[in-house]
């Protein structure tokens, strides 16, 4: 097998979906690249995840400028990873909101993250030059804050732990709108590098507790209806555990952690090989598990180096 990222050789292109899901609520969806919400109020915008550099956030400032010529005030973080957020600089957003425990991993691990992503993913990083540098949070909340745009209320909300422990979602009650950021994958796999494997279930029964009737995910197509958002959670969660099972169970028989990749990926490749990222994905994911299963019950951090080191030793 390859000893390059798997994501090294995704050089296609994918199509770019601009759907309006209400008068107020709009997804930017790409094929199972990442996601940007977009949602507009009586008086501003708001956008969800930014895309990954200034260059490609100009793709979503054009269709935002298509449909309004409000100003973009408001850019959320759902989370701190690469890229999510670097594209912030090139909406002029005066306010970038984040979770406290976003903010401080981006303290703690935001330069390595940066680093490592670009190197795992040159496609999703298009003039990578144009990144002024991290993206930093004017206004840090802890578990849920408000805002009213004009009388459009929209709720920030951090359910809990899953895919980072800085995860926040963004909801629109009076349409029963969600952005769940990377805590729902749709028809992709949802990377777990830096994941809480057994939080991320109960967030994902919070997350169904709001009984959102549309829901962007963080990769894969908007779902426009409460059978396909039940689809997308139940999805989502059942991979986790899959995953989290398949390496548990193997780890207290005492199998090496190249052995339990292989076995897992196999297991699971069945149900999920098909979904956008699965080779890419599933490395770091075993590893994540097999952490948490022995002694690291907080992700450790993915430098650049720890990346190629982990991707050699499990893929030859």
């Amino acid at each position: 097998m390859t000893k390059h990222f798997a994501s090294q050789a995704d050089l296609t292109e994918k199509v770019v979906t601009f759907d309006r899901l209400s008068e107020n609520a709009y997804a930017y969806t790409a094929q199972g690249d990442p996601n940007t919400g977009v949602i507009i109020g009586d008086d501003s915008v708001l956008v969800v995840d930014t895309q990954a550099t200034p260059v490609m956030a100009q793709d979503v400032i054009r269709r935002i400028r298509e449909v309004t010529d409000k100003p973009i005030k408001y850019v959320v973080m759902s989370h701190y990873h690469a890229v999510r957020v670097l594209g912030a600089t090139a909406y002029g957003a005066s306010e970038i909101i984040a979770s406290k425990d976003t903010y401080d991993l981006i303290v703690e691990r935001g330069a390595f993250d940066m680093k490592s992503e670009i190197e795992r993913f040159p496609r999703l990083f298009q003039a990578v030059e144009s990144i002024p540098g991290l993206t930093w949070p004017s206004i840090v909340f802890q578990r849920q804050m408000t805002l009213w745009m004009g009388s459009l209320e929209v709720q920030i909300l951090q359910l809990g732990r899953g895919h980072t422990k800085g995860d926040t979602v963004v909801w629109l009650p009076k349409d029963r709108i969600l952005f769940s950021g990377d805590l729902v994958e749709f028809d992709a796999t949802p990377y777990a590098g830096d994941a809480y494997f057994t939080d991320w279930p109960t967030t994902l029964d919070a997350v169904e507790d709001l009984r959102a009737v549309q829901l962007v995910p963080g990769r894969g197509a908007a779902l426009k209806n409460e059978a396909a958002v039940a689809a997308g959670i139940r999805g989502t969660r059942d991979f986790i555990a899959d995953v989290y099972r398949g390496v548990q169970t193997r780890a207290a028989a005492g199998l090496d952690l190249k052995t339990i990749y292989r076995e897992v990926v196999a297991e699971l490749r069945p149900k999920y090989g098909q979904w956008v990222i699965f080779d890419h994905c599933m490395p770091f994911d075993v590893t994540r598990a097999y952490d948490e299963a022995t002694q690291y019950v907080d992700p450790r951090i993915w430098t650049a180096e720890r990346d190629i080191a982990m991707w050699k030793a499990l893929e030859t």
